[in-house]
């Protein structure tokens, strides 16, 4: 079965128990350092505030997601996160690959400051470059060119 992407705003939260507790299950594995706050309080402020998630579905759960806000020409992707038991199994990958094409032609931009180490690894992998400023890593190749 295919991992495929879901895009979950506050309007689908709000009306999706199901698909809220999932998301937040994703963010109860997440690294304090990534997320220092609970992971409910998390998705609940990032979803207010207007931001919204993409999530990796696989057999019938979300198992990935990545927080992202939307400017004009750039979508700024934050929080990215992958539940323990399936790390290291290619749904991060597939996730960061499914976002690059549902992108189109807007600039996939990653600040730094949040970035574990790991992480950063793992976007150089995927076709991201460290920006000149060093402040966000940016997508700079065709999202079709992706690892998978």
């Amino acid at each position: 079965m295919p991992v495929t992407l879901e895009r979950l705003d506050h309007a689908r939260w709000t009306a999706d128990a199901e698909a809220g507790a999932e998301l937040s299950r994703i963010y109860q594995d997440a690294s304090p350092e990534l997320l220092p706050v609970p992971a409910e309080a998390f998705v609940r402020g990032h979803l207010e505030s207007g931001g919204e998630f993409y999530c990796a579905r696989f057999n019938g759960r979300l198992l990935a997601a990545v927080g992202l806000r939307r400017e004009p020409g750039a979508w700024w992707l934050s929080h990215f996160c992958v539940r323990e038991a399936t790390r290291r199994r290619g749904v991060g990958s597939r996730l960061m690959a499914l976002v690059a094409a549902a992108a189109g032609d807007a600039a996939l931009r990653i600040e730094t400051d949040q970035l574990p180490l790991e992480s950063q690894l793992l976007l150089v992998r995927l076709g991201y470059r460290l920006e000149e400023n060093g402040a966000y890593f940016e997508f700079m190749i065709p999202a079709s060119g992706g690892s998978q």
